[in-house]
C-alpha cells in the first residue's frame, strides 16, 4: 500500500515559483502532491511516520532521478518534454543512462546541457559501460578520453559505471585488478574536475570464489583510492544483497547492513539510487521492485541517517529509480511526491 502523505507546503513553494501557473498546471500540481488523498490514504500516512512537522528528510535541491527510468519517454517524446515533466514534478536533478534520444531524434550535447538547465535541472551524473571486447565501444576502458570529454561538455560533476568489477572474474585478485583499472579512470576524471563511481547491484556483496570468508564489495572498497573513486550505491541493490548474501558459501553467518557502509564512509558516497522493494522472501532476490514509497524500505530511516552526519546534509545526491515501471512518468510523480513527503522523526 502507498505511503504517500498530505501536500508539502516546501515542495508546492517550490513548484509554484518554478512557474507552474494555469489550469494545466495546477491539475498537475495537484495530482503530485496528493491534494486529493483520501482518509484512509492520510490515515496510513500517519501510521507509518511520514507525515509531521519535523525538517524535511530530502535535503532542498538534491533530488535525482535516473533515466534510465524514463527510457521509453525519451526514445518516444525525446528530452525536452521529459524534462518539462521532471520540472513539474519538482526535481532538481538528472542522471544520464546514455546521451542520444533513440526514435525521437538526434541531440547535441550543448542542446541536451541547455535542455536540462532551461527546466531547472542540473546533470548531475551519467552511467558508462566499464569494458568491452570491441575496440571502439564507448567504455572507459576503451574511449576514456572520449568519455570524459563528454561528461565535462554537459557539466557533469561525477562520471561512472554501473557494471560490476567482474571484469577479470571473481577472486579477490580479479577484483584488485578492477580496481587498478577504477583507480586510472579515477585520476583521469579528477583531472578534469570529475568523481569517478561505479553503482553497484547485489552480486557485488556475494563472495570471491578463491577466498570464501571475503566479500567482494570489501575487496572493492579497500583496494580502490578513496580519493579517486567513490560509489554511488543503489539502495535497493544493497538489499538484495543483504538478503542474497547474508550466509558464506558454507552456510556460515555473514550478515551486514548496507546503511553501515555508509556511515563508516560518507565521503565515498556522494550519489544514491533511491529504488524501492516489496518484500518477498519467496523471491530469489527477497524483494519485487516497486515505485518508491510502495515498498518496504525505510527511506525515512536511511536518508536520516545519512543527512544528520555533520557536514553531510547537502553532500549527497538522491536519484530516483525503477528498472521497469509499469508507467515511467507515473513512478516518477509518485517517487518524488513520496520523498518529499518524508519527515525526520522529533
Amino acid at each position: 500500500m502507498s505511503r504517500f502523505s498530505q501536500p508539502d507546503p516546501e515542495l508546492t513553494h517550490r513548484l509554484s515559483r518554478r512557474g507552474m501557473l494555469g489550469v494545466a498546471a495546477g491539475a498537475t500540481a495537484a495530482a503530485l502532491l496528493g491534494a486529493a488523498a483520501t482518509p484512509a490514504t492520510a490515515a496510513t500516512d500517519t501510521a507509518s511516520g511520514a507525515q509531521g512537522r519535523g525538517r524535511p528528510v530530502l535535503p532542498p535541491g538534491r533530488l535525482g532521478i535516473q533515466l534510465y527510468s524514463l527510457r521509453d519517454k525519451v526514445s518516444t517524446l525525446g528530452f525536452g518534454p521529459v524534462f518539462a515533466e521532471l520540472e513539474k514534478y519538482g526535481y532538481d536533478e538528472v542522471e544520464f543512462a546514455g546521451y542520444t534520444q533513440g526514435s525521437a531524434g538526434p541531440i547535441t550535447l550543448a542542446q541536451l546541457k541547455r535542455l536540462a538547465r532551461n527546466h531547472g535541472l542540473n546533470p548531475i551524473g551519467s552511467h558508462v559501460g566499464y569494458y568491452s571486447s570491441d575496440p571502439n565501444a564507448y567504455t572507459f576502458a576503451q574511449n576514456l578520453t572520449k568519455v570524459l570529454d563528454d561528461a565535462q561538455a554537459l557539466g557533469l560533476k561525477h562520471v561512472g559505471t554501473a557494471a560490476g568489477p567482474f571484469r577479470y572474474g571473481s577472486t579477490v585478485d580479479a577484483w584488485k585488478r578492477a580496481a587498478e583499472d577504477f583507480n586510472t579512470y579515477g585520476a583521469a576524471a579528477r583531472a578534469r574536475g570529475m568523481k569517478f563511481y561505479q553503482h553497484n547491484h547485489s552480486e557485488e556483496f556475494s563472495f570471491a570464489t578463491d577466498n570464501p570468508k571475503v566479500r567482494l564489495y570489501d575487496v572493492l572498497l579497500a583496494e580502490t583510492d578513496p580519493d579517486l573513486v567513490y560509489l554511488e550505491m543503489d539502495i535497493y541493490w544493497a538489499y538484495v544483497g543483504q538478503f542474497r548474501f547474508s550466509k558464506r558459501p558454507d552456510g556460515s553467518p555473514a550478515p551486514f547492513e548496507p546503511l553501515n557502509y555508509v556511515l563508516r564512509q560518507p565521503d565515498r558516497y556522494p550519489l544514491f539510487h533511491v529504488k524501492d522493494g516489496e518484500s518477498d522472501p519467496s523471491n530469489p532476490y527477497g524483494y519485487r521492485m516497486t515505485d518508491v514509497g510502495d515498498g518496504d524500505i525505510d527511506y525515512q530511516r536511511f536518508i536520516s541517517a545519512v543527512t544528520r552526519l555533520r557536514g553531510h546534509r547537502m553532500a549527497h545526491h538522491w536519484q530516483a529509480e525503477h528498472d521497469n515501471p509499469a508507467e515511467s512518468f507515473t513512478f516518477a510523480r509518485r517517487s518524488s511526491a513520496h520523498l518529499h513527503s518524508l519527515r525526520e522523526k522529533c
